[in-house]
């Protein structure tokens, strides 16, 4: 199959996965408030949720470099994100979310294989780009589910708009099943990957993996930012157009981000995408006026967008070849993990302190982050 066609598979599954999953994620949090959750509760749910697409992301990685089958894990992840789904219409308490959100984000099994078909697929030249494609189809998919959220809300209300967007993702599992073929794929170092070692990764991988680990620390849950714009005085109605604002950033800079990595360096765009959170975090310190929310989060639309493909693409970069799966599944899953305690954390000290107080943990955190990357070398495979 030619890569164009590949890729376009994949970015039409992904637009409509996330056209899914944001009819949803504008409302979540006023969903999990509305059952009666606190913002500790609401940090624990979305950091479990982080936590397990760190964990499904690695195993699946590792078992796709091992079986040498990457297809089964993209169809299923989709499959069980339709599900989940459902679950969510037919919640009555906020602790049924916690198992619910679990199989949710099992569906990020996907990730790595998917993104190590694209890595393999692609050039030094066009991976930055090709990455953020995809992730512009994600966003714009984003966009149309946030549209749809804001349209029918008030007439459909949470249950009947979560039974609705459950049906995206099931096509999207049918499209991967039905036109992705899995290509054939050497098996020469079979040896090396049953005695698997992390000695193969070199010290820019685990110097990477550190700074990025920081900033995941310092990165909580966007649920904690709409909450926020409640709390400045914005109605519940309002609160998904500032989710739509940075996911239709998000959806029109990727691209030319990815482009912008691939002719200039993964750190350059890295060090954008850590300047416009630092910049997102002052606003949300120091906003003198409700109305300059905009503006931040278009800011922290323009980070996402500027984060998400150059890191994707660096990390598939410093990792071996015959382990690129892996080693992609092993940085989510790491960040993953972390990303569970820095929305806990973000919980507690906004319940003890004030809104604030996570806001000026993350700058800390990041400009640490910041300084690390300095000292990471890139290194490309020519392919």
């Amino acid at each position: 199959m030619e890569k164009r066609k590949v890729i376009n598979i994949f970015a039409i599954a992904s637009f409509l996965n996330d056209l899914g999953s944001d009819i949803i994620y504008p409302l979540w949090p006023l969903f999990i408030k509305s059952l009666k959750a606190n913002m500790v509760a609401l940090g624990l749910i979305d950091g479990i949720g982080d936590a397990i697409v760190s964990l499904s992301s690695f195993f699946s990685g590792y078992l796709a470099d091992r079986i040498k089958k990457r297809k089964v894990f993209v169809w299923l992840g989709y499959l069980f994100g339709s599900l989940s789904r459902i679950g969510y219409a037919l919640a009555k308490s906020w602790p049924i979310l916690i198992p619910l959100k679990i199989f949710d984000r099992a569906g990020k099994i996907r990730q790595a294989p998917r993104d190590a078909i694209i890595a393999d697929i692609s050039n030094d030249k066009d991976r930055g780009r090709n990455f953020g494609f995809l992730r512009a189809m994600d966003n714009l998919g984003a966009v149309c589910g946030i549209m749809i959220a804001l349209l029918f809300f008030k007439f459909f209300g949470f249950r009947k708009l979560f039974l609705l967007a459950a049906l995206p993702s099931l096509i999207s599992a049918f499209l991967i099943i039905l036109f992705i073929k899995e290509r054939e794929r050497e098996n020469k170092k079979k040896d090396k990957i049953l005695n698997f070692s992390f000695k193969f990764f070199d010290k820019n991988y685990y110097l990477y993996l550190f700074s990025s680990s920081l900033f995941s620390l310092s990165y909580f849950s966007y649920s904690f930012l709409l909450i926020y714009a409640k709390d400045v005085g914005y109605q519940e109605t309002f609160i998904p157009l500032f989710y739509l604002i940075f996911t239709l950033t998000a959806s029109l800079f990727s691209f030319p981000f990815g482009r912008l990595a691939d002719e200039t360096s993964r750190k350059f765009t890295l060090f954008l995408g850590y300047l416009f959170w630092i910049i997102a975090i002052l606003g949300f310190i120091y906003l003198k006026s409700k109305f300059l929310l905009f503006f931040i989060f278009l800011i922290y639309g323009l980070n996402k967008a500027s984060l998400e493909p150059s890191q994707r693409a660096l990390v598939s970069e410093l990792s071996p070849l015959e382990f690129r799966a892996t080693g992609i599944g092993f940085f989510q899953m790491i960040n993953g993990i972390i990303a569970l305690l820095s929305s806990f954390i973000a919980g507690i000290l906004w319940e003890i302190f004030n809104m604030k107080a996570p806001f000026y943990f993350s700058l800390f955190l990041t400009i640490l982050a910041v300084i690390i990357l300095l000292f990471v070398k890139e290194k490309r495979h020519l392919i």
